[in-house]
Order: structure tokens, then C-alpha cells, then sequence
């Protein structure tokens, strides 16, 4: 079975950082993208942030650019994300996902999903 298991959550004020970690476990997701989404109130899901399995290319939305930083241990099956510089408008649920095939910027290419962990930035 699956699982995907976030961690890394929590409250800060704009302009700190927090980090965000997901064990993957089940399979071997090394060949496999990795990424993060996330889900503010009200909005749709969106794209944060990807890395592919095997040339780790990175990919990211352009509001976050500059600011967080995707990485993965392949040995661990984790993925990360750093984020500095939090604005309040990063607030958000944010989802580990686990890419099939297909666009990284689109849900409908994700085929697993991690639990969520909430992000509250404050003004």
C-alpha cells in the first residue's frame, strides 16, 4: 500500500521560512516525479513545485520562484521543499504528490497523494 506522510507544517510570519518533508513508502518512487501542490480556501489545488526521478530536473510555479527550493532523497524516498521568504498569500494546505505520467502543473497527472499539511503565514 501507498502512503505518502507530510510533515514540516505550521505558523510563521511573513518573511520566515519553513520546510516541508514527505516519506513515501509502498513502492519505489525513484524513477517516479515527485512534487508539491497546494490548496488555499476557497481556490482550486495548484502547482508548487516539481522534481523529476531520474535528471532531477526542477520545475516550479513562477510565485515561488526564487523563494522555495524542491529537493529529494532518493535513498530515503523523501521530498522537500524549503520555503523562505513566506508571503501570507502562501498560505495553504500543501499536498506531497507522486506524478504518473503527463504535465507536472496538473492534478490529473498526479496518481498519489500525500495527507496535507497546513501552512499559515501571517502579515
Amino acid at each position: 500500500q501507498v502512503q505518502l506522510v507530510e510533515s514540516g507544517g505550521g505558523w510563521v510570519q511573513a518573511g520566515g521560512s519553513l520546510r516541508l518533508s514527505c516519506t513515501a513508502s509502498g513502492r519505489t518512487f525513484s524513477n517516479y516525479a515527485m512534487g508539491w501542490f497546494r490548496q488555499a480556501p476557497g481556490k482550486e489545488r495548484e502547482f508548487v513545485a516539481a522534481m523529476t526521478g531520474r535528471s532531477a530536473t526542477t520545475y516550479y510555479v513562477d510565485s515561488v520562484k526564487g523563494r522555495f527550493t524542491i529537493s529529494r532523497d532518493y535513498a530515503k524516498a523523501t521530498v522537500s521543499l524549503q520555503m523562505n521568504s513566506l508571503i501570507p498569500e502562501d498560505t495553504a494546505v500543501y499536498y506531497c504528490a507522486v506524478y504518473g505520467s503527463g504535465s507536472y502543473h496538473y492534478r490529473e497527472s498526479v496518481v498519489y497523494w500525500g495527507q496535507g499539511t497546513q501552512v499559515t503565514v501571517s502579515s
